[in-house]
């Protein structure tokens, strides 16, 4: 097993760390990228994959050292997956949509993560079951 690399989990908002971990992997182009578990985060990186964003995660250690270690896909000669990536709802301002007004990320080519009363989703599942919730991020 790799070690974990030590970093500061004490954040105040687990989701824009996430997403800024992500992003600036990605534009330096690695491979792959540590960052703290929580449940949150786990539901997003779950639909990352599932919506073909990443290569995949894989939950190390144990505790308080627990982490994820994420693996970032690129296309043929490096060109990345993941052309944006953009937190909305925020600790001082949530953004919440009902499910008659949820966004659509670039005409439908990218997704909305949205946090609702049966789990965190894309806009996408949002809508097919009829419900609304907090938009979290847009990635595209």
């Amino acid at each position: 097993m790799v070690s974990v690399a030590k970093f500061s989990s004490n954040v105040s908002d687990p989701v824009s760390d996430l997403l800024t971990r992500i992003r600036n992997a990605n534009i330096a182009q690695k491979d792959e990228l540590v960052a703290p578990v929580s449940k949150l985060s786990e539901s997003i990186l779950r639909i990352l994959d599932r919506e073909g964003y990443i290569e995949g995660f894989a939950r190390e250690g144990e505790g308080v050292q627990a982490a994820f270690r994420i693996r970032l896909k690129y296309g043929p000669r490096k060109r990345r997956t993941i052309t944006g990536l953009r937190r909305v709802s925020k600790p001082g301002r949530r953004s919440y949509r009902g499910r008659d007004k949820l966004p659509r990320v670039m005409g439908g080519l990218g997704i909305a993560i949205v946090s609702t009363s049966h789990g965190v989703m894309t806009d996408r599942d949002a809508s097919r079951r009829g419900i609304g919730g907090e938009v979290l991020a847009y990635v595209w």
